[in-house]
């Protein structure tokens, strides 16, 4: 299955737009319940206004309200931004830390958060236990287990650590083109030969081929119709 992973998606990548650590911290926190492409809408002109973690620290409220509003629950995400940066300046001087112990500490920042952060912004491998990573291993049957940092845990076992980001990379674009919660498209996956769940959605390929997304779409079906995932 890591095989096939790595043919569908050799380039998968973070799909939140940043520039600094700080950014992607930022980032990050704004994707919770929203989809990476609004997100990326609304921060080019929130990076441009808050620059430094002391912006954030010191921003008005209701501005940066109005600026992340498309991005959902926009009053706990502005309160958290907001924390995050002042902590940042407290404690850190301004700068996003490179640890795991200290990431978690922040404001918004989660595991889940932290893990995106240390292996996009300082190259430190990490599991992302997204929702969409976690509902793929279990249906590939990798573990059972349903709390994310015993999933993160559970995988890391398995696979070697120098692969943890890619393959978090590589599962939750799975899981956003092909591998669907409620109708995946089986009979256009190229994991099919592999998969214990084959059949959750669609068999046959015609049909299946109308769920997968992504600019990968091609891509993803010639590797099926050459044989490399079909049934």
């Amino acid at each position: 299955m890591l095989r096939g992973l790595e043919a569908a998606f050799p380039d998968a990548h973070c799909e939140l737009d940043f520039t600094t650590p700080l950014d992607l911290a930022v980032a990050v926190i704004l994707s919770a319940q929203c989809t990476d492409k609004r997100v990326n809408e609304v921060t080019p002109a929130l990076f441009a206004r808050y620059r430094t973690a002391a912006d954030y620290a010191g921003a008005d409220r209701a501005e940066l309200e109005e600026l992340i509003r498309p991005t959902g629950f926009y009053r706990n995400k502005a309160t958290s931004i907001m924390g995050l940066g002042a902590a940042l300046v407290e404690r850190y001087g301004g700068e996003v830390p490179g640890k795991l112990k200290d990431l978690v500490t922040l404001p918004g920042v989660g595991r889940k958060t932290a893990n995106v952060i240390l292996g996009e912004a300082f190259g430190v491998p990490g599991i992302t236990v997204d929702t969409h990573f976690g509902r793929l291993v279990r249906r590939w049957g990798w573990t059972e287990l349903e709390d994310p940092v015993k999933v993160e845990h559970a995988i890391g076992e398995l696979i070697p650590r120098k692969d943890w980001t890619m393959l978090s990379h590589r599962v939750i674009f799975h899981g956003r083109r092909v591998c669907h919660a409620r109708k995946p498209a089986c009979g256009a996956c190229v994991l099919a030969r592999d998969c214990p769940s084959f059949g959750a959605g669609p068999t046959t390929f015609a049909e299946a081929a109308k769920l997968v997304r992504g600019p990968e779409t091609e891509h993803l079906l010639s590797l099926v119709t050459e044989g490399e995932g079909a049934r």
